[in-house]
């Protein structure tokens, strides 16, 4: 699956398109301030239910927050959970100072 990245430096998204160039599966996500961005919303199509993609469309999130050196607020329910679950994410877990 080819997972695209789009960004215009107020808000962005992780998504993959299908046959007929609808999304099927998107991540978004909008920034806070340069330093750090809310991911606000997962979603993806019921025909893909079950094969990973959410997590393919967070692990590309969590990636791009790497390279760029920045950090994540996990605002939507999926973000959420995946930062409780798995602590190898803490280092772009937004702290509040």
């Amino acid at each position: 699956m080819n997972i695209q990245h789009q960004d215009n430096t107020q808000n962005g998204s992780f998504f993959i398109d299908g046959p007929d160039h609808q999304k099927i599966a998107e991540l978004t996500y909008f920034w806070n301030t340069p330093s750090h961005f809310s991911i606000d919303h997962t979603w993806v199509d019921d025909s893909l239910r079950g094969q990973g993609v959410a997590r393919l469309l967070f692990d590309a999130a969590i990636a791009f927050a790497r390279e760029r050196n920045v950090t994540i607020i996990p605002i939507c329910a999926y973000a959420d959970a995946m930062f409780r679950r798995d602590s190898s994410f803490n280092d772009v877990l937004y702290h509040a100072e």
